[in-house]
């Protein structure tokens, strides 16, 4: 939970303390974000995937109830409270991926998020199981995203509450997981330059790099810092505000200081205090908070073999459980009711599930 330190009525506190307020090394030397299954759980998750494919249900059919885990469902439940109510992130290890085709780790995979919120939309193709690839997109054109690349991801935040990714492959080297607290870089800006956390609080126009609803710009406002409900809600994509700014003249122009604001934000985030960095191995499941966690991934180099090459998958999900939103949230989670907000929708989406990268 977050604590605060008190401020006048409704304003944003000048601190806020708590499990969310975390630093990187402290996070390297605790280890208790990382969540091993046991043998047990390990079977129980192999009869579910089992009894999935012997109903020859879709894998839209996948839910708490058709993929039940009498003993790990409650555990990531618990999990569940750490990542929207505790330090917003958690590491599962153990899954054997190794042991199971695409499908199947797809299935297991399904089933076990199904847990942490519904399934949401990841872009205008309407995938609802994504993967983190380098597919050789050019990241010029402007409706590439950088994961579909093997270049380093600047901090940002996803369109949704929560974002997981399974391990199916890794690259040859690089490509290690980077995240930081946003509570952390809040604090951290409010004692440096509590002016510039100030101007975060001010609607950002956003590039929606095509993906535009019917009716919407091709941009959305948002501020970056939002004080909503005793909590600190972070959304962020630096690269997409740039972007913004040099393809839509008629969106608002930032003032100096918005901008000053904005890289004093990204001198912090890369800051060694506040980094938290983590390797991923096949079978790991990550699950991230977007409202309280920024993340990143450093550049890396795959294998030359197809079959070899980085394959992560990833989902977006909408927790019943989810924290309230501010009202500005709606022009990019369209919904703001939580369990089914969040993700990307436009004119001709057609919601579906792909085991192999578009």
């Amino acid at each position: 939970m977050q604590a605060t330190t008190p401020t006048p009525a409704g304003d944003p506190p000048r601190r806020i303390d708590g499990a969310s307020a975390w630093l990187g090394p402290q996070m390297a030397s605790d280890g208790q974000w990382i969540e091993h299954l046991s043998e047990a759980e390990v079977a129980e998750v192999h009869q579910a995937i089992a009894r999935h494919k012997a109903s020859g249900r879709a894998f839209g059919d996948i839910d708490v109830a058709s993929f039940s885990l009498p003993t790990l469902g409650p555990r990531l439940k618990r999990m569940l409270r750490d990542v929207i109510d505790g330090r917003g992130f958690v590491l599962i290890r153990g899954f054997p991926v190794e042991r199971y085709s695409t499908e199947e780790a797809a299935i297991a995979y399904l089933g076990m998020g199904a847990w942490f919120g519904s399934f949401r939309s990841q872009n205008a193709a309407g995938h609802l199981l994504g993967h983190v690839r380098d597919t050789g997109a050019d990241i010029n054109k402007p409706q590439t995203r950088y994961y579909q690349t093997n270049r380093q991801l600047e901090y940002h935040t996803d369109s949704c509450d929560i974002v997981g990714l399974l391990c199916l492959k890794t690259s040859r080297s690089g490509g290690e997981s980077r995240i930081v607290s946003s509570v952390s870089l809040y604090n951290a800006m409010m004692e440096q330059r509590p002016d510039l956390a100030a101007e975060l609080f001010h609607p950002f126009p956003t590039d929606r790099r095509g993906e535009v609803p019917d009716g919407a710009k091709p941009w959305f406002d948002v501020p970056v810092f939002n004080w909503c409900d005793g909590k600190l809600t972070t959304i962020y994509v630096g690269q997409y505000i740039r972007s913004a700014q040099a393809l839509f003249p008629e969106a608002r122009r930032l003032t100096d200081k918005e901008l000053e604001a904005l890289a004093l934000l990204d001198e912090l985030a890369n800051d060694p205090r506040f980094c938290l960095q983590m390797e991923f191995l096949p079978g790991d499941m990550q699950f991230l908070h977007n409202h309280q966690i920024l993340h990143s991934r450093t550049d890396y180099e795959d294998w030359p073999e197809p079959e070899r090459k980085r394959h992560l998958l990833r989902l977006w999900l909408a927790p019943e459980e989810g924290r309230t939103l501010p009202p500005s949230f709606a022009a990019r989670y369209g919904s703001l009711t939580p369990g089914a907000r969040g993700g990307i929708i436009v004119k001709g989406t057609t919601l579906k599930f792909e085991l192999e990268p578009a």
